[in-house]
Order: C-alpha cells, then sequence, then structure tokens
C-alpha cells in the first residue's frame, strides 16, 4: 500500500469528538456481533442467527450471520480502540444499511421493530468514516511511528 495513502486514511484532524462517538458505538457494536458469533448476552450464536437471516431472504445463512457478527464484533472492536477507523466504520455503515432493509417495513421507531437504531448506528458509523479515528486513537499512534 502507498505510504501517503496509508497516512490519509489513518490522519483525522478530530479530538475528542471522534472518541466520544467511537467508544460508545464500539461497544454497542461489538455487544451486538458477539451475540451472533458467540451466542453472549443472550444471543443466538452462528446457528441460531444464521436460521433467522436466511428465514428473511439472507442466504447462505450461516455464512451472512458470520460476515454480520464479524463486521459488529470486529468492527466494534476496531472502533473502540480507533484502530484503522475508516475501514472499520465503512464495514460497519454496510452491514448496517443491510440491518436497516430489515426493519424498514415496520416504520421508524424501535419499539414497533422499526429502523431507527440500524439508522442511527449507519450515520455514526459514516460520520467515522469521514472524520477518522480521532487524535485519541490507535490510528493516531500508527501515524506518528509513519512520520518518524
Amino acid at each position: 500500500m502507498n505510504i501517503e495513502l496509508l497516512k490519509k486514511m489513518l490522519s483525522s484532524e478530530s479530538a475528542f469528538s471522534a472518541l466520544i462517538l467511537r467508544a460508545p458505538l464500539g461497544v454497542i457494536l461489538a455487544a451486538h456481533g458477539s451475540q451472533k458469533l458467540f451466542s453472549w448476552f443472550g444471543g443466538y450464536g452462528l446457528e441460531g442467527t444464521g436460521q433467522w437471516m436466511a428465514s428473511i431472504g439472507f442466504e447462505p445463512g450461516y455464512l451472512m450471520a458470520l460476515l454480520a457478527g464479524s463486521a459488529e464484533f470486529f468492527g466494534g472492536l476496531a472502533l473502540l480502540l480507533g484502530l484503522l477507523t475508516r475501514p472499520a466504520a465503512l464495514a460497519v455503515a454496510f452491514t448496517m444499511a443491510m440491518a436497516m432493509t430489515v426493519h424498514i417495513g415496520n416504520g421508524l421507531f424501535v419499539s414497533n421493530n422499526g429502523y431507527e437504531f440500524a439508522l442511527m448506528l449507519t450515520v455514526a458509523s459514516l460520520s467515522l468514516v469521514f472524520q477518522g479515528g480521532g487524535r485519541y486513537s490507535v490510528d493516531q499512534l500508527l501515524l506518528n511511528k509513519l512520520d518518524k
């Protein structure tokens, strides 16, 4: 990879705002991903989530559960740390946009199984795609190493 491209991917003008957004977003995503991957926090694991995904048309269900769970879990951890923030946020935003398609027919409100939660996760992730991980991130540490 071109070193200048890598520097652009890691750089960010944000200070605390990225950290304030990254931390809870990362925790929420990692927790939801762990439900899908490991059956933690009352989740159904890959098998149960895969069966549900297949039932709503995301085939093959097991693979879709693995992809969604991995994007949420590993993407969430990456966002929490601010590690490769932009690519992690992009993967999460795509995953959450797909989640919105499941809930869109139920209207906006989450109380009706609507898409508002997935929408907020999508736009929060997109915000990090544009602003990067910020000053308080592993991205910044890596960038500092590259600049030496």
